[in-house]
């Protein structure tokens, strides 16, 4: 059923850069095989409108007004600083960003919440930046986009990583970019390096790997939300299931699996949230919907690279009931981000 009430609307998944930023990585060396992704996020400034939707708070509180957003969870433009070579400059412009960010939410209080950024090139020290960011009033969690250098979160160097988050209670928000080096090639043409193909064949492949590893065996609190209603995961949870268990017993061995306590689904029903992110099919949405609950799904817009008002106008349009729709429009995102209920605003 359409909303027939004004409720409290989050959107989680909202992104920011600041002047300082974009200057500061302009010189900033990436490192080997990540090259097409920095000309892909330095073309962004270039863009008038889209710099002024990413550094301009008026400009982004006035279109979360006529669209009718009340409070946006911010988080440092993907992929942040996981691109560049040298780790402690890097942890340096997390740090720089994060404080930043802090200093939004404290300027524009029941407005914004934030999500921190890391640099995993160097997994102690981001632990450390967890630690220090979930002590910092209005934040939540962390975002960190998929693969680091080609690295992801399953692998042991990146377990003081993972031990922080979860000994933080900090939800990681899984964010896409554009494939590692090491399967870059098939994706280079087309348009395909980025948000129309290879963002969630990324990302999604990111997922699966947490889960087979038997990493959420050895962290069974960590909290992970992925955009794009689930990056394809909601469509697979079967065959997952079916071809794990054959693979399994068949091959395990010859292929290295990782024996695991529970079925691959169950896995993405315990540990994951999807955000409805620049996804706005309500036929997708029925389906994700019946496949993991309205437990496990939160609003997003993914601004400014998508329109607040389309997404709105798409979450006010969901058949669902007001229990469904309170989860959905705010109650996820006010627990999983550590988001002060309130009234809405008027």
């Amino acid at each position: 059923m359409a909303r027939t009430e004004k409720r409290r609307v989050i959107a989680v998944e909202e992104h920011f850069a600041t002047e300082q930023y974009w200057r500061e990585i302009e010189d900033l060396a990436v490192a080997p095989g990540e090259e097409i992704e920095q000309e892909f996020v330095l073309n962004f400034p270039k863009n008038p409108r889209m710099r002024l939707r990413l550094s301009d708070i008026p400009t982004r509180l006035s279109e979360m007004d006529t669209a009718g957003v009340d409070l946006s969870v911010l988080s440092l433009n993907p992929p942040g600083v996981q691109l560049y070579a040298d780790a402690a400059r890097a942890t340096e412009l997390a740090r720089g960003m994060n404080d930043t960010l802090a200093d939004i939410i404290r300027r524009h209080p029941g407005r914004f919440a934030g999500l921190g950024a890391v640099a995993p090139q160097d997994p102690e020290a981001a632990a450390a930046e967890v630690s220090r960011v979930m002590g910092t009033p209005g934040f939540g969690g962390i975002l960190i986009g998929s693969h680091t250098h080609g690295h992801y979160l399953d692998e042991p160097e990146m377990e003081p990583l993972l031990a922080a988050l979860e000994r933080e209670d900090a939800t990681l928000y899984l964010h896409p970019r554009s494939p590692s080096p090491q399967m870059l090639a098939p994706f280079r043409d087309y348009g395909m390096v980025a948000a129309l193909w290879g963002f969630q064949a990324e990302v999604g492949t990111h997922a699966i790997r947490l889960i087979l590893s038997g990493t959420l065996d050895r962290h069974p609190n960590l909290k992970i939300v992925l955009g794009h209603l689930g990056e394809g995961l909601p469509f697979w949870l079967w065959r997952l299931d079916n071809i794990h268990e054959k693979t399994y017993r068949w091959a395990g061995d010859l292929l290295g699996m990782a024996e695991l306590e529970l079925k691959p689904s169950e896995y993405v029903l315990r540990n994951f949230t999807f955000t409805t992110s620049g996804m706005c099919d309500p036929d997708v949405f029925a389906y994700t919907l019946g496949k993991v609950g309205a437990e496990r799904l939160m609003f997003a817009v993914d601004y400014p690279y998508e329109d607040s008002h389309v997404a709105t106008a798409f979450l006010d349009a969901l058949d669902l009931t007001d229990e469904q729709r309170a989860l959905v429009s705010h109650a996820n995102a006010e627990r999983l981000f550590r988001v002060p209920g309130t009234a809405t605003r008027e």
